[in-house]
């Protein structure tokens, strides 16, 4: 994975491209980014200093899979940010065929491969697997509905 270790985006970045901030901020860097074929891979260090980590088996910690989920979920957000989509978030709107077949521990390094297969100004849905030393820990088909920035902080205004 020499090929993957260049960083196409940094913390810094992301967090002006995404909402989330910690400890909800699951992308720490993208290594890949295709826009042609709309593919995009972002990495996550997963380090036993997670909070999630204090209740989520403790004994013998495991990364929560939803939260692997909503990993690949934010990396799908850049992948929409960056193909031109820069005053809309996305919002996740269901989950596919979620599979979970490996866990994640700390120490892990988590990549987070993901392909556009319809993104349009209303929404779109991606395939998404996570890998962790080649071998793929979760996979799943993720739609998500496009909101204009103004229209989301306007709704949690009524909340």
């Amino acid at each position: 994975m020499k090929e993957l270790r260049k960083t196409i985006l940094g913390p810094k970045q992301i967090a002006e491209i995404l909402p989330h901030r910690y400890p909800f901020l699951l992308v720490d860097r993208v290594v890949y980014l295709n826009l042609d074929e709309g593919a995009i891979i972002g990495q996550k260090n997963v380090t036993i200093n997670e909070a999630f980590f204090q209740g989520h088996f403790p004994s013998v910690p495991i990364m929560p899979g939803v939260l692997i989920l909503e990993a690949l979920a934010q990396t799908g957000g850049i992948l929409v940010h960056q193909k031109g989509y820069q005053t809309k978030i996305a919002v996740l709107l269901n989950i596919n065929d979620a599979k979970f077949r490996r866990p994640v521990f700390p120490g892990d390094l988590l990549f987070l491969h993901v392909k556009g297969l319809h993104i349009s100004s209303k929404g779109g849905k991606i395939q998404a697997h996570a890998m962790v030393d080649d071998r793929v820990v979760v996979e799943a088909w993720l739609s998500f509905a496009l909101v204009n920035k103004e229209q989301l902080s306007s709704f949690t205004e009524t909340l």
